[in-house]
């Protein structure tokens, strides 16, 4: 007896059009997916700016600063400091002062200002001082502002932070690498600023 072989046999035909419909099918399915996914996910809010890439709103005016004479030294070391300056402190821009742009600079709007030279802060020696960036100083306490002075320079720099850009040490940083740079050690400092 002679058996059929009743297995069914693919055709060539066939296969080449599964072929050619899954090769059609996949990417199709891709991208109709794509699509419906993007209309159905939430719109993501546009991120907000970073305050450190775009300066806050100011004025261009100059801040009033008084210019006092300073002896030879401190002349020096305060035409040093200024011409190293940043352009900017944090997202302040640097603003023109009225008087003494070789002994103080300004920045934004309440202004911080850096005046250099002068008298040396006078404080009890219980006051705690504060190292930022291998520079000491003193904070007093005005009524709208923090007024921190370096107590372990040659000469001494006032930098007045509006009570609006608390904490007020953080604005200090930079203007710290460029005191290092640019105004040299006292011979003697509190006992706070050692380390």
């Amino acid at each position: 007896m002679d058996e059929k072989d009743t297995s069914p046999r693919r055709d060539g035909a066939s296969r080449r059009a599964a072929l050619w419909a899954t090769l059609v099918a996949v990417p199709v399915t891709v991208a109709v997916a794509g699509f419906t996914f993007a209309k159905l996910a939430p719109e993501s809010p546009e991120a907000e700016p970073s305050a450190s890439a775009s300066p806050r709103a100011q004025s261009s005016a100059p801040v009033e600063m008084p210019a006092p004479a300073l002896a030879e030294r401190p002349t020096v070391l305060c035409r040093a400091l200024m011409s190293q300056l940043p352009d900017n402190v944090r997202d302040l821009r640097q603003r023109p002062v009225t008087a003494g742009p070789e002994q103080n600079a300004a920045y934004g709007e309440p202004a911080l200002t850096v005046a250099c030279g002068g008298s040396p802060a006078e404080f009890p020696p219980t006051d705690e001082v504060w190292k930022v960036n291998q520079v000491c100083w003193h904070a007093a306490e005005e009524a709208d502002a923090t007024v921190l002075t370096t107590v372990d320079r040659e000469t001494p720099i006032r930098v007045r932070v509006p009570k609006s850009y608390e904490p007020p040490l953080q604005w200090v940083t930079s203007i710290s690498d460029t005191i290092v740079s640019s105004v040299p050690s006292a011979k003697q400092a509190p006992s706070g600023c050692s380390a």
